[in-house]
């Protein structure tokens, strides 16, 4: 299903918040079971069902990793990350951050932890700089292949980043 034209939105990556919002609760006034206490069961079932998905739309466009995921649904470009390859260059970036993640792990040092940390939040602001022209463009009407095969590359870069990030705040909370 295609949550932006359920909440009749154009599908964009920067969504306006308050709008979507504001319709999610449009929707909410109109859906929620409890408006639908009287009623039969099959339409009690069927108001439980809209207002999940209400809901489910609603979490989706809301959160920028999962809006990203959703429209590379919709162009048929999401797989799933376990197929995906990472590109080695990459890879080879984010190497050092590995190793470190892997030294914290046999041998806790603050400054590695604070070194570490700073290295992720970099590479992340780079990928969001790198990326951003071509969501713009996507946002404008440019649905080329190689745009949306950037915003893919994207998108499976700062879920890794993430990951990384999850690692590390194992070790700041040990």
């Amino acid at each position: 299903m295609n949550y932006f034209a359920y909440f009749d939105l154009p599908v964009r990556f920067f969504t306006d918040k308050q709008v979507l919002r504001s319709r999610f609760l449009e929707k909410s006034k109109q859906l929620h079971p409890d408006f639908h206490t009287l009623a039969d069961q099959p339409a009690r079932e069927e108001a439980e069902d809209l207002s999940s998905l209400n809901n489910k739309a609603y979490q989706t466009l809301a959160d920028d990793d999962a809006r990203i995921r959703h429209i590379l649904e919709l162009h048929g470009l999401f797989s799933d990350e376990e197929s995906y390859k990472m590109p080695p260059d990459f890879l080879v970036g984010v190497m050092d951050i590995n190793e470190s993640l892997m030294e914290l792990e046999f041998d806790f040092n603050q400054g590695r932890f604070d070194a570490t940390l700073s290295a992720i939040r970099a590479l992340e602001n780079d990928l969001n700089a790198l990326i951003r022209p071509g969501l713009l463009a996507f946002d404008n009407g440019e649905t080329s292949e190689a745009i949306l095969a950037g915003i893919r590359d994207f998108y499976f870069k700062r879920r890794y980043l993430l990951r990384l990030k999850e690692n590390l705040a194992k070790f700041a909370a040990a």
